[in-house]
């Protein structure tokens, strides 16, 4: 899932796209009664309406966006505390192995392959005409939905709510980005609640993943402001219930952040040993730093179609647990499809899945493994 997080932009705009309904201009708004009692949840699960700074936030954001301040601070003050999403925030300790081909098993496998091909079957329409107008390849659309949900089978099942309260608030303070952290998930909720309030629907209802991600695509709240688009003409966004609307939103969250139509994601490299300078190249870590040539100085020879390229690279490693690790020369797309999650590998799995499913169609692609 969209979602592993990295920082988007907030989009403020009193037309925000409504998260699941067609817009309708707001009044006065009763908190939905769907909320569950203070009194009866145990301790550990509290309400954020006992939290000072949880309600001081909910009327600063009330200012900040014209909101109706008791609305604001009733389902701020609903949210529950969740204890268990603090944790799954933390990094993995540090010294813990990677393994490229361990990770790229648990999404390119036969189950996931198998509904990537109905998936595309059923939505060959909407794929074609989202790469014909947004120019982002159809395999790439199915390896990100494939990822997320599993073309929606599993798009999470906590309150969304809850968990951008809880991340907004109570953000460890053992990670080491905690601060930068907790301002975006404040961000986040804050873009969510406007969604809610400007689209008249209920705060209490959309259910994501622990990070408040949520749909086929995943996408955050700012994701969802900024990126997602009506695709299937119904007249209102939805991310949980319309493939197309998912589909063309992926198409769109590419193209806004940098993708270029028919560019490869990545070229096969090998090296000279002579001359080999891996700290060199890895330094830039996945940002497009390198052209061929002084990639080769550094002793990283681009192969393939790569070899004429006139962009620059980066030197993507992916570690192998105790065997030798892999590396491939990524390219600005490349770096466009860690912008939905900020890991190489991640990207590569993306990549694999939708390389994977388009065989198993008889299709062809234009990345390499």
């Amino acid at each position: 899932m969209p979602h592993f997080l990295r920082f988007a932009l907030i989009f403020i705009a009193c037309c925000a796209v409504p998260i699941s309904a067609t817009a309708k201009k707001p009044s006065k708004r009763p908190v939905p009664a769907a909320a569950e009692a203070e009194a009866s949840a145990p301790a550990e699960s509290r309400l954020y309406a006992s939290r000072p700074d949880a309600m001081q936030f909910a009327d600063d954001l009330a200012q900040r966006r014209d909101l109706d301040p008791a609305w604001v601070r009733a389902v701020i003050g609903r949210a529950r505390f969740l204890p268990q999403v603090p944790r799954l925030m933390l990094p993995a300790p540090r010294g813990t192995a990677k393994n490229w081909r361990a990770y790229r098993a648990r999404f390119v496998e036969p189950v996931r392959i198998r509904a990537g091909v109905r998936f595309w079957n059923d939505n060959a329409a909407a794929l074609a005409r989202a790469e014909q107008e947004y120019g982002v390849p159809q395999d790439i659309i199915v390896g990100i939905l494939g990822v997320e949900t599993l073309y929606g089978q599993h798009m999470g099942n906590i309150r969304v709510l809850d968990a951008l309260a809880t991340l907004a608030f109570d953000f460890p303070e053992a990670h080491p980005r905690a601060a930068e952290r907790q301002a975006y998930f404040r961000g986040e909720l804050e873009q969510f609640l406007s969604l809610a309030h400007r689209s008249s629907s209920d705060p209490f209802e959309p259910r994501g993943s622990y990070a408040g991600a949520m749909g086929l695509p995943q996408f955050m709240p700012s994701s969802w402001a900024r990126w997602a688009v009506d695709f299937d003409g119904s007249g209102h966004i939805d991310l949980f219930g319309s493939a197309e609307d998912a589909i063309g939103s992926v198409a769109s969250y590419f193209i806004g952040h940098g993708w270029q139509p028919g560019l490869p994601t990545h070229f096969p490299v090998r090296f000279d040993a002579t001359r080999l300078d891996l700290d060199a190249l890895l330094a830039p870590d996945i940002l497009p730093s390198f052209s061929v040539a002084s990639m080769a100085a550094r002793g990283a020879l681009v192969e393939g179609a790569g070899a004429a390229y006139g962009g620059k690279l980066a030197l993507i490693e992916l570690e192998n647990g105790g065997d030798a690790p892999s590396f491939v020369a990524g390219t600005d797309n490349f770096y466009a499809v860690t912008r939905y999650n900020w890991s190489s590998y991640y990207a590569m799995a993306v990549i694999a899945l939708g390389q994977a499913v388009a065989a198993a169609r008889g299709g062809e692609s234009l990345r390499g493994q």
